[in-house]
């Protein structure tokens, strides 16, 4: 049984959002500060996480920026009250993988919740394709070197293992398998994120972004991942 834990600062929300989550099947597992959502994280290992952005005891984005840090795979969905893009965008930048702006409907959620546990399983589009050339790749450039293994989901940089999100490490993965081919932005967010997702195609400038500072030698004049103005991005390898 799948675990969800369930944050916010408001208990008619934890019990609507938990009542509706044991009705599809899930365990859930509630928290109403920041502090203790870290303590369920520690204890319980959920499999996605619904977080309110603002809480008593801090913030559902510092909370992201600190799972995105430590490389944690976990899907965060966050709940927010305002819906203006750029502070989407913020959530996004923070590391989440999508959100939902309050007040909203509870089927949306579930929805939302399934989509992000099927893409976080094995079925991965980009794990696949990269089991499907080869175990290990390898790419050379005159600055540095990187390493993908995908059966152990590990990348490393001039033999240094670099932690990665999950969301990082298939976009990467995918990329790579596609070395040369240009990829658009709601082309990659179709294969990594998934169709039934609904996240604003900004989120992989971000992730391109991320991708770089940990990977590049110099990120601001990149040799790996490169921008095909116009159109999106391509892996060069």
């Amino acid at each position: 049984m799948q675990k969800i834990l369930v944050v916010d600062d408001e208990a008619p929300i934890v019990d609507a959002i938990s009542y509706n989550l044991s009705k599809e099947g899930f365990a859930v597992v509630t928290a109403f500060d920041a502090d203790e959502c870290l303590a369920r994280i520690a204890t319980e290992k959920p499999d996605l996480i619904v977080l309110d952005v603002m809480l008593p005891s801090g913030s559902g984005l510092d909370i992201c920026q600190r799972l995105h840090r430590d490389g944690s795979t976990v899907p965060v969905i966050l709940l927010t009250a305002r819906a203006a893009e750029t502070d989407c965008l913020r959530g996004f930048e923070a590391g989440a993988d999508d959100y939902v702006v309050k007040p909203f409907r509870m089927r949306e959620l579930m929805a939302r919740v399934h989509a992000h546990l099927r893409r976080a399983g094995t079925d991965s589009v980009a794990v696949e394709a990269a089991k499907a050339a080869d175990e290990v790749l390898q790419f050379q450039w005159e600055q540095s070197s990187i390493q993908i293994n995908s059966d152990r989901r590990e990348v490393k940089r001039d033999g240094a293992p670099i932690p990665l999100s999950r969301k990082e490490f298939d976009l990467l993965t995918l990329m790579a398998t596609n070395r040369g081919r240009v990829f658009d932005r709601q082309t990659l967010l179709a294969r990594v994120w998934g169709e039934d997702c609904y996240v604003d195609d900004r989120t992989v400038d971000v992730h391109i972004r991320w991708l770089r500072e940990k990977l590049e030698h110099t990120p601001a004049r990149p040799e790996m991942l490169l921008t095909v103005r116009g159109v999106g991005y391509k892996f060069q390898g």
